[in-house]
């Protein structure tokens, strides 16, 4: 059974309240549904999982960034005590789920690299190919990685018998119901959101002019691999990895606004294919930025050959091409977009509201 349609005098009526609690309603049923699937898929494998998550998790996954977003966003119209536990408890799930996945994707991402570099195919021959280092930094990192997925998927099995889950699980049962709005809630759905939602493009627009995009405007460009953006003052000498991590902060602070403002679009009834593909390129960035830590950490590990050390260097410094060419495609992009919300969504006056967003073309 579908929804009707609105009719221009309820769609003119809608509250923000409505429109919240229809979102935040279906959200939390995602979530609830996501749960025991996701408990069964992870107790189902003995530490490994696949490169995309299984879909009980990622659904799990997607809800709770949703459910995240909107209380981010649209924050001031919950009551404030609850809005910020709810986003804590969130964020805790969320950084224990993304976890083992991302451990996979890291391997994958780093042994396939290293596989590219070493190998010989028709296409040509890789730079590494027959370096007697090669075969060890493989080694090293299948069974770093390995490790380090296996403590995460033990973290994870652990959690999710945790008392702290359950709480949060009846928190999102209480929310199917009953939202704690506030009183300004009441008020017309574009009057009351529209304004927070352009408070969220407006933060995405000005950390996107904060980014170095000058240094980003030609593909695999030298100068982002030689000559790093301000480290903040800190005491004694800057190491590489300090200076590495200052200089992907704020591409990183830029995703996470980006996934807001997609995430108040929906809200609005709206999506958007612009600020999809600028999640996916953001989300490149930030897998590459991650593999290039872990490959730069292997090669410092005690008594390791000199030859596997520089094959280590050699797919860290492949990883940062990649950091450069997802930055190169985000600077595309965004010149090309509006700097603010009216741009983004063409929304009707009122019978947008409440309906699932529909995307548009960039």
């Amino acid at each position: 059974m579908t929804d009707a349609p609105m009719t221009a005098q309820a769609a003119a009526t809608t509250t923000a309240g409505d429109i919240l609690s229809s979102h935040l309603t279906a959200q939390a049923g995602a979530f609830l549904r996501a749960l025991p699937l996701t408990v069964g898929e992870v107790g189902a494998r003995p530490g490994t999982a696949a490169v995309v998550p299984a879909a009980g998790t990622a659904d799990l996954l997607r809800a709770v960034r949703r459910i995240g977003g909107l209380l981010h966003t649209f924050g001031s119209v919950f009551e404030q005590a609850w809005a910020q536990e709810s986003r804590t408890e969130l964020r805790w799930l969320f950084n224990l789920l993304a976890l083992e996945p991302g451990y996979v994707r890291r391997s994958a991402r780093l042994l396939g690299a290293l596989d590219s570099l070493s190998g010989s195919d028709p296409d040509g021959t890789g730079m590494l190919a027959g370096h007697v280092g090669a075969p060890k930094a493989r080694a090293l990192l299948d069974r770093q990685l390995t490790l380090a997925r296996t403590r995460a998927h033990s973290s994870v099995l652990q959690e999710l018998r945790s008392a702290r889950l359950h709480a949060l699980a009846d928190r999102m049962t209480l929310l199917v119901g009953d939202a704690p709005l506030l009183e300004s809630a009441g008020g017309r759905a574009s009057a009351v959101l529209l304004p927070q939602a352009a408070a969220a493009f407006t933060a995405l627009s000005a950390s996107a002019q904060q980014l170095p995009l000058h240094r980003a405007a030609t593909p695999y460009g030298g100068d982002g691999l030689r000559r790093l953006g301000a480290v903040p003052a800190a005491r004694g000498a800057v190491d590489a990895d300090t200076a590495l991590a200052a200089d992907d902060a704020p591409w990183a602070r830029t995703r996470i606004l980006v996934k807001r403002a997609r995430y108040a679009l929906e809200v609005c009834g709206r999506g958007s294919a612009e600020l999809d593909e600028l999640d996916e390129v953001l989300g490149r960035h930030q897998e590459a930025a991650d593999a290039a830590v872990t490959a730069a950490t292997a090669a410092r590990t005690p008594r390791i050959t000199p030859a596997t050390a520089y094959v280590l260097g050699v797919v860290h410094a492949d990883q940062r091409l990649e950091v450069e060419a997802a930055r190169y495609a985000f600077g595309r992009r965004w010149t090309d977009l509006p700097p603010g919300l009216d741009g983004w969504p063409d929304l009707p006056p009122a019978e947008g509201w409440g309906h699932s967003p529909a995307p548009r073309t960039a």
